[in-house]
């Protein structure tokens, strides 16, 4: 495909604002998904397989930063949940290859409100420091952790935003450390289905790389902001209302990017 400069400056900017993005909060994806079929003119599938190059690329270079500020002790004690997230992925993915999303953006539309109002009831509920001790059953973390890698490889778009309500709210971690976790266990799983989208043929692994220089740029930056800032959680949780809102306005027409 012949990209025009202007595509791969687009490309590269709104990569490095959704690196930003995803590794502060998540919903990163409303933006590259938009560039990918708005601006490059890829049908949908294809712009979900490729979306996933960007994402690797920013989860690597964000968990390289947590792992050399010392946070990813968090990320060793969440295998049982990662692995989980892992399994549920496989599914999503091999659904997103036989089936159109297009039908669900309608139903995303009214979780993001849902969600939204889940954020702004009781904010402290999001500002608490990660309790371990606060072990989650397995029979409540087993179906909730699949259904959420289940979505992440359906499709990627949303997926930091529901990561970090379930990890806080559910599972009791901080959302700093909900990002630790979010950053390895995203780059993880979308490593391994990636390859089953390029086996379908549906990654642009031209257009997706030019994503990914600045996924991966804007994943490090911000982890590397968050891994320091000692108000981390209080600027992400900030972050998290304004982005949820911006989406919501953005999938019922009201603006657009």
């Amino acid at each position: 495909m012949d990209l025009e400069f202007s595509q791969i400056i687009i490309a590269i900017i709104g990569g490095f604002l959704a690196g930003g993005i995803n590794t502060l909060v998540g919903s990163g994806s409303a933006i590259t998904l938009s560039i990918l079929t708005e601006v490059m003119g890829l049908p949908p599938n294809v712009a979900n397989g490729t979306n996933r190059v960007g994402v690797i690329a920013q989860g690597m270079t964000s968990t390289a930063s947590f792992y050399k500020n010392g946070k990813f002790d968090i990320v060793l004690k969440s295998k049982f949940f990662i692995a989980l997230i892992t399994v549920g992925a496989f599914a999503g993915v091999y659904v997103a290859t036989i089936i159109s999303n297009d039908a669900f953006k309608e139903v995303f539309k009214y979780l993001m409100i849902l969600i939204f109002l889940v954020i702004l009831v009781k904010p402290k509920r999001w500002l608490i420091k990660t309790q371990l001790e606060k072990n989650l059953h397995p029979f409540l973390a087993v179906p909730i952790f699949l259904a959420l890698g289940f979505y992440g490889g359906f499709i990627q778009m949303g997926m930091g935003v529901f990561f970090l309500a379930i990890m806080v709210l559910v599972a009791k971690y901080s959302i700093m450390d909900s990002n630790v976790v979010k950053a390895f266990s995203v780059c993880i799983y979308t490593l391994i289905i990636i390859w089953y989208f390029h086996y379908k043929g549906l990654v642009d692994w031209e257009i997706g790389g030019i994503l990914a220089i600045g996924q991966a740029i804007g994943g490090y930056l911000t982890a590397e902001f968050a891994s320091k800032s000692k108000h981390a959680d209080l600027w992400a949780y900030r972050f998290l209302v304004v982005i949820v809102f911006l989406i919501i306005l953005k999938l019922f027409g009201i603006i657009s990017f």
